[in-house]
Parts: structure tokens; sequence; C-alpha cells
């Protein structure tokens, strides 16, 4: 049995009987948490699904944690940098959010920046392609250098020669 600590107890309460269904576990709600029930492989993945969504992700998009590739990873922006945690985040997002949904969309992944976090859902390789370019940019590298690095590894992915 595995408890998960999390304050968004109402949203997961709400979906309960779909989630233990799709995960394969009994969820029993106690004071600030959720206890999984299951076996050790299903309580592992619900754990991690309800993480993503405790970090913010819908449910739908948490649920991809389930397939075998799929992996969930957190960036501390302040481990990458000194400066204003406002500004990285304005940054990170873009004007009207357009950064986080281009690298979203190029690298195929769930981007959600949390605080001082980002969050990313997708597969392992996307994941850490996207690691090295939001920590790029964390760092002070051109938005069009990162665009253009994502879009050389997916080509790359592809076993594409790229020059």
């Amino acid at each position: 049995m595995i408890t998960v600590y999390t304050k968004r107890v109402r949203e997961i309460k709400k979906l309960k009987e779909d989630l233990e269904r799709k995960l394969d576990v009994k969820l029993k709600f106690v004071p600030s948490g959720i206890e999984v029930d299951g076996e050790s492989f299903s309580e592992y993945t619900a754990s991690v699904v309800l993480e993503a969504i405790k970090f913010g992700f819908s449910v739908k998009k948490a649920l991809l944690l389930k397939e075998e590739d799929f992996v969930f990873k957190i960036i501390h922006i302040k481990s990458h940098t000194r400066r204003n945690l406002r500004d990285i985040v304005a940054r990170l997002a873009g004007a009207k959010g357009k950064a986080k949904r281009v690298i979203s969309d190029i690298s195929d992944c769930e981007i959600v920046i949390h605080e001082g976090d980002v969050g990313i859902i997708g597969e392992f390789m996307n994941v850490e392609n996207v690691s090295t370019a939001i920590v790029s940019l964390i760092k002070g590298a051109k938005h069009s250098n990162v665009y253009h690095y994502l879009e050389r590894m997916n080509v790359a992915k592809r076993g594409q020669i790229f020059d």
C-alpha cells in the first residue's frame, strides 16, 4: 500500500471509479492524501499518475503514464539559475503561452509550468530532449536555437540524416 499526499483530492474524488478501473487499484481517501492498494506494479503506476495530477496535469494527460514508454519528469528552475524566477517562468511560457506550446508541439510532450518547476510527460527520449531544451532556455539560450535543437532531435530520432 502506497500513500500519495496531495491537495487536489476533490478532482480525484470525482474520477475515483474511472481511475480505479484504468489503473487497476483501489483508492482510499485519508486525511491529506490518498492510499493506493493493488499489485505492486499497479500501485507504482498509480502513484506516478497521482503525482502528475498533483503537479497540475489533467487526469487525461496523467493517464498517459500508464503506457510503457512514457515518463514524468520535473525540472526545478532554481537548480539551474539565480535569476528572477518570474522572468524565467515568463521566458519558458512565452507570450500568451506560445513558447511552451511550440516546444510541446515539436516534441510531442505535455508540459506544465507550476510555480518554480516544469513538469514534462512524454516518451523517454522526447522528455530527455525537452529537458535539455528547457534547461537551455533557463540558462538564457535563444528560443529559435532551442526550437531548432528539438527539430534536429526529431529528425535524428526518425533515422534521417540532418545537414
